[in-house]
């Protein structure tokens, strides 16, 4: 039996009509530029992460681009954020004119190293970049904390609907940072029919400039204050966006679901490490990601059968050559090399069926003689 890592089609298939109205209703208005649509998704995305302001762009790079600009991040500046991500995070940091300054990673929860962060900081930092990877939020509190007066931008590419317990209170992804950011491309938990992205801020004077950035540096048409970006969130994206908006949670808990049911389905086999959750954090599972040994050979496995996985991801940052200019070596960021060799994603979407699901667990087993 085939399993996809990710089947956009079956989702497609339970919201077609609804989305189908959406885009017609924007193609109806011949209103295709911001308008209602989008000014409505920012409302609705920043009530989901319980912040004051949303500000649509193009896509989850410029939503970071746009955040770093924001702060004040100029040439000369240092940013500190994680090696172990997707490239975007520290190519935002190359292309305002700063340099990524990396540190290492927490090996069970993949996310950045608080302690760490706050070891790298020095008069040079400008801001401090922390992803939220594979679906659950990075220790934020923790990440201020030790940040002090460095402002923290929160990569929330692959959390938008996750949330974490600090002081007893519930905390959005988006929310903690000076900014929080989104991905709307297809393959995120809530993804587009295209790109696009999002930032979220408490700050007023934050927001503003956020709004400007996004729109050639101006608020009012033909007058520009600073030189920014053509960074419109689509206004036929908005519209998918807000028609897949209602069904995001239960999408979430059926990644849940089926991450509880892979964590038993692993739970004797010693070679597989399932993904540790902290107890503060509930996941939303933009990946379902094991570690093993001889990963790639199961890879291989996995192909053969007609079963989708990835690995997110296979050469660190640092070690990147268009970042050789940075001077970093191989070891310098053990954690983080250690899991680029070790990770595999395992299909987890939620229209996935118990026998797709028994079938991956199956394979997976079979290599480790289960």
């Amino acid at each position: 039996m085939a399993v996809p890592l990710l089947d956009l089609k079956a989702q497609h298939a339970t919201i077609r009509d609804d989305v189908v109205a959406a885009l017609m209703a924007v193609v109806d208005s011949q209103t295709f530029i911001l308008g209602e649509p989008v000014s409505d998704l920012e409302r609705e995305v920043a009530a989901l992460s319980q912040t004051r302001h949303a500000v649509g762009c193009a896509n989850g790079t410029d939503a970071i681009l746009i955040a770093l600009r924001a702060l004040g991040v100029v040439p000369g500046d240092e940013v500190v954020t994680t090696p172990f991500t997707f490239f975007a995070t520290a190519g935002a940091v190359h292309n305002v004119g700063a340099r990524p300054v990396f540190v290492d990673i927490d090996p069970r929860t993949f996310n950045i190293d608080p302690a760490a962060v706050g070891a790298a900081i020095n008069g040079q930092t400008k801001a401090v970049i922390a992803v939220d990877l594979f679906g659950q939020m990075a220790a934020i509190e923790q990440i201020v904390a030790t940040a002090g007066r460095v402002p923290v931008i929160e990569d929330a590419a692959q959390t938008i609907g996750a949330s974490r317990v600090i002081d007893g209170k519930r905390v959005m992804a988006g929310e903690a940072g000076a900014i929080g950011t989104f991905s709307f491309f297809p393959s995120k938990n809530l993804g587009g029919y295209g790109d696009g992205g999002m930032a979220v801020t408490q700050d007023d004077v934050l927001f503003d400039q956020l709004m400007k950035l996004r729109t050639h540096g101006g608020r009012k048409t033909y007058y520009h204050e600073i030189v920014g970006y053509n960074s419109r969130l689509d206004a036929l994206q908005a519209a998918v966006l807000r028609a897949k908006l209602p069904h995001l949670e239960g999408w979430s808990a059926g990644r849940r679901r089926n991450a509880a049911y892979y964590d038993a389905a692993f739970a004797d086999v010693p070679e597989i490490v399932t993904p540790y959750i902290d107890p503060a954090n509930t996941s939303i599972y933009n990946q379902y990601t094991i570690r093993v040994p001889r990963r790639d050979q199961l890879q291989e496995q996995l192909k053969a059968r007609g079963i989708g996985s990835s690995v997110y991801y296979p050469l660190p940052l640092h070690l990147q050559p268009c970042f050789a200019y940075l001077g970093y070596r191989e070891g310098q960021f053990p954690e983080s090399e250690r899991a680029a060799h070790e990770v595999l994603s395992l299909p987890i979407y939620p229209e996935l069926s118990t026998a797709q699901l028994d079938e991956v667990i199956g394979v997976v087993r079979a290599f480790f003689g289960r």
